[in-house]
């Protein structure tokens, strides 16, 4: 009966390489629609009943508004510094988020399938995200703000590399 190799550590470093940096005006793109999304009903209402407004709404739509443009101004560059993924023949690293950031190690003898998703604004701005899903209770990988072609040739790249790995991805 033969028993299996030990697993190989995977090596803890940070990934390699950058997201696109078209990525900075999508994240900028959503941060301005989730702004308008917010103030914009509390504009409206502004409009609509003057005078006869609750005092504290200009207040309260002057606030979101200020807040939603610095986080659409500051937070994207601060992504696009952080955010970081790498895919070898042993595994798929990621890194991302700004306050809580997340580090996944995803090994390729565990990946179960390989997507990439094209939002309307990532359509808009030809980027993708590629998800890597595992066989794992934390749930898929994900790689976001990536150039569309890049995304596509990842794609094809990670389904190549999971069928030469053997196992069941279990």
């Amino acid at each position: 009966m033969q028993t299996a190799p030990p697993p190989t550590a995977l090596p803890l470093r940070p990934p390699a390489h950058q997201v696109h940096p078209r990525a900075v005006r999508w994240w900028q793109l959503r941060a301005a629609l989730g702004t308008v999304l917010l103030a914009g009903p509390q504009l409206v209402v502004l409009l609509v009943f003057g005078a006869d407004a609750p005092g504290w709404l200009p207040v309260t739509t002057l606030v979101t508004a200020a807040l939603g443009l610095a986080y659409a101004l500051v937070v994207p560059r601060i992504l696009y510094r952080i955010h970081r993924w790498e895919v070898t023949d042993q595994a798929v690293y990621t890194l991302s988020g700004w306050l809580v950031r997340e580090w996944r190690i995803a090994p390729i003898s565990r990946v179960q399938t390989v997507d990439t998703e094209h939002g309307p604004l990532q359509q808009l701005l030809k980027l993708a995200t590629v998800t890597v899903t595992t066989a794992s209770a934390r749930g898929p990988v994900k790689i976001r703000g990536l150039d569309a072609d890049d995304a596509a040739e990842l794609a094809r790249t990670l389904t190549e590399t999971t069928q030469a790995v053997p196992g069941d991805a279990t």
